[in-house]
């Protein structure tokens, strides 16, 4: 089994492309240009190309990108799918990976389509970087597929089937924080704890509005911290030395920089220009752990010992 070099640099694409994806959705947020085309979609104000604003252009920009990438993970989807149709279980674990990005990419493309015809609630908006999330972290997988086969590495270990629960459990817990930060950001939460690491000067401040929200996201970070440390010692006491050992090592080291980049991105909340690049930082990163996580969790699951 070997994919073409042309094929790997495609799915490469997508991968990066939806990363874009992602940050513009949050930089549409962070800048509140969502309503910079009005409620006109896919045209901006009635026009093709509109009259220029900060907040269209952004907007817009991100239409476009999210556009192109829409386009780009379909034919991303269409090659892998000759290849599965021509030779079948070899490309399964493929086929999948690009199914799901195509899937939730369609899903978050129309999700902000309705955004912009029918205003939602923020508790509904905050899933839309969620659901992108999911795109990115596909087509990651079909990246380290692609540089998997290339290499022709074959995990020759086996995995005790006991971490894959603990992966899978973490996975979701992840997601929730994610969930939570996205919130904070559909509901202007980000001012509710100033200073860090206490919150507005105290180790547990009045639990309402804003400040509620952003100490809860603050305090599930901190647990989302206590357990992907506890996993890495879980999997490399149970593993040694692997390749799963490696990937939580480099899962801890996110975790740590997500976290102080959150406390980064408090110090920056009256500097809307610091606060853009720090918020924009703070998404990189998770974007980046999640999709290191979901590969641990397939991984955990492909080369797991049989009962």
């Amino acid at each position: 089994m070997n994919v073409s070099k042309g094929f790997r640099f495609f799915a490469l694409i997508s991968c990066i492309g939806m990363l874009l994806v992602l940050l513009g959705g949050a930089l549409v947020t962070n800048t509140d240009s969502g309503a910079g085309c009005g409620t006109d979609w896919p045209l901006c104000h009635g026009k093709f190309i509109p009259a220029y604003t900060v907040d269209s252009m952004i907007e817009y920009s991100h239409r476009a990108v999210t556009g192109v990438e829409g386009l780009i993970v379909a034919g991303v989807f269409i090659a892998i799918y000759r290849m599965y149709k021509r030779e079948g279980k070899a490309y399964r674990e493929p086929m999948q990976y690009a199914w799901y990005a195509l899937l939730f990419t369609i899903i978050q493309a129309l999700m902000g389509a309705a955004a912009v015809k029918w205003p939602q609630s923020d508790a509904v908006m905050a899933i839309h970087f969620g659901i992108s999330l999911i795109a990115f972290a596909a087509t990651l997988l079909l990246v380290i597929w692609c540089y998997r086969d290339k290499k022709g590495i074959v995990e020759s270990a086996r995995y005790p089937r006991s971490l894959l629960p603990w992966a899978i459990a973490i996975s979701i817990y992840t997601y929730g924080v994610v969930y939570l930060g996205a919130f904070i950001r559909h509901t202007d939460s980000a001012g509710g704890c100033l200073g860090w690491p206490l919150c507005n000067g105290e180790v547990v401040p009045e639990l309402s509005g804003a400040t509620g929200i952003a100490f809860i996201h603050r305090v599930a970070a901190a647990i989302l911290g206590i357990l992907l440390i506890i996993l890495y010692f879980n999997i490399k006491r149970l593993t040694g030395k692997s390749s799963l050992t490696k990937s939580s090592a480099v899962i801890v080291i996110l975790v740590i920089a997500q976290i102080f980049s959150g406390a980064w991105l408090v110090n920056t909340i009256g500097n809307v220009n610091w606060f853009i690049f720090t918020s924009l930082l703070h998404n990189l990163i998770i974007v980046a752990l999640f999709g290191l996580l979901v590969d641990l969790v397939i991984r955990s699951w492909i080369y797991r010992k049989e009962e």
